[in-house]
């Protein structure tokens, strides 16, 4: 398993930076609750629909509708744009926070064509932009394209849009969309970390620690680890946790790697749990103990974290701490296999030849 340093979770204290539109003040207390959208819009269109269609011109009862209907959708933007900075600031793994965002939408009662089709309508709105982008990059709704994603995400960032922002350098750290350009990533980091939030802080340390646009500075990237961490952020802790493990740029301490991963599996982050049940497997800054090893395994297999598939199935295999079952070891093999684990496949063809 390779630490995951990417990190993608913004500090709360400056979100509402790139939402204009959003008052902290009385009026706006409830604005984020999912109750008042979604039942104070069916409550308009009732009393809408309640006026004497004769009182008033259709093109008129057309224009109001779509009005208030267009409020709607701007409103739960702005709602999505709060929980997808919530969700990264506590570091969620991306397939959490998309499902996340699909379930809000969904209890909404909001279709999602309808969602898309604001967007493409409010191309002057940096969160706008964004969620466009999103759309893209995820493929909700459409086709997964990455070019288009980094292009709407390239327009967004040039509003100061700080997801955008965010999500732009990691696409140029991987190529996605657009060729690698590190220097660009890590000059969106640095502006990123500039303005206080923690993916950006963080997305700053792995730049420092594998040289990403910059000479490498293990000490810089430690520092930017800690303090991310410290945050409260789950990605950050066990990416601090690794290094301890392995003595990374610090001495080995398996003690504060076992704790940091204990802090990263408390907050459901699938590599976290994993490697916590590593530790229990092997005596990492706790004591030996195949029960817990196994149930940490268990449960962040079923988030389909392929390390965890690979290393349940190697118990099921071995009998390690569990009865021997070999057509459950072949099960989770495959399931990591799918995933792209080349280890398991190994094992499979292992298997299969014997």
């Amino acid at each position: 398993m390779v630490c995951e340093n990417k990190n993608f979770a913004f500090s709360l204290l400056p979100l509402f930076s790139i939402m204009p539109n959003i008052k902290l003040n009385s009026n706006n207390d409830n604005l984020f609750n999912t109750n008042k959208s979604k039942y104070e819009f069916s409550q308009f269109i009732q009393n809408f629909n309640k006026i004497n269609i004769k009182e008033i011109e259709p093109t008129i009862r057309k224009n109001i509708y779509e009005n208030i209907f267009g409020e709607h959708i701007s409103i739960i933007v702005n709602e999505l744009t709060y929980l997808h900075f919530k969700e990264l600031n506590e570091g969620r793994e991306r397939k959490l926070i998309r499902k996340h965002i699909l379930d809000y939408i969904n209890n909404t009662k909001t279709n999602l064509q309808e969602i898309y089709n604001w967007l493409l309508n409010n191309q002057n709105d940096s969160n706008s932009l964004f969620w466009l982008g999103y759309f893209n990059y995820h493929g909700i709704i459409i086709n997964s394209n990455m070019k288009k994603a980094f292009k709407l995400f390239q327009k967004a960032a040039n509003l100061e849009n700080s997801a955008a922002q965010f999500d732009l350098a990691n696409m140029y750290i991987d190529g996605e969309g657009v060729d690698k350009n590190y220097v660009k990533a890590f000059e969106l980091s640095k502006k990123l970390a500039k303005k206080g939030y923690s993916c950006g802080i963080n997305l700053l340390g792995y730049c420092y620690i594998d040289g990403i646009g910059t000479d490498i500075n293990m000490q810089k990237g430690i520092e930017l680890y800690q303090k991310t961490a410290d945050l409260g952020n789950c990605i950050a802790q066990y990416n601090l946790a690794y290094m301890y493990k392995d003595g990374d740029g610090v001495e080995i301490d398996y003690n504060k790697a076992f704790e940091l991963f204990k802090k990263s599996a408390e907050k459901e982050y699938s590599n976290g749990i994993t490697m916590l049940g590593y530790c229990y497997n092997n005596g990492i800054g706790t004591d030996i103990n195949k029960l817990k090893a196994f149930e940490s395994y268990q449960k962040a297999a079923n988030l389909e974290n392929h390390y965890a598939q690979y290393s349940l199935a190697l118990m099921y295999e071995n009998g390690d701490g569990v009865e021997k079952n070999i057509k459950k070891a072949i099960y989770w093999y495959n399931e990591a296999v799918e995933q792209g684990n080349i280890n398991a496949q190994v094992k499979l063809e292992g298997l299969f030849e014997g």
